[in-house]
């Protein structure tokens, strides 16, 4: 889940970028003026920017993909409770 979440955010942010620098053409001849004296914020706001995208996607990921989790839980416990003998070994160090 944190692999799918970091590559659609990379993605999501390589998108943005690329429109933001199609959209900003008339900067060109400035580009090196710009990378020198503002790289480095530049470099700051992509990476919060990341992160920002990174906690979305996996906050989705997780309300998306983990909303059943409780009763699968609920169904082991159930399984676990009875007698079952492949599943004796394991109860048996659960009640410890």
């Amino acid at each position: 889940m944190i692999t799918n979440s970091a590559l659609l955010s990379a993605l999501l942010l390589l998108l943005a970028v690329f429109w933001i620098g199609g959209e900003t053409t008339f900067l060109a001849p400035y580009k090196r003026l710009l990378f020198t004296e503002y790289g480095v914020q530049i470099g700051l706001l992509l990476l919060v920017v990341f992160i920002n995208l990174f906690a979305a996607c996996y906050g989705i990921a997780r309300v998306l993909f983990l909303k059943d989790t409780g009763l699968k839980l609920q169904h082991l416990d159930r399984q676990l409770a009875t007698n079952d003998s492949v599943l004796s070994d394991l109860s048996g160090r659960m009640e410890r």
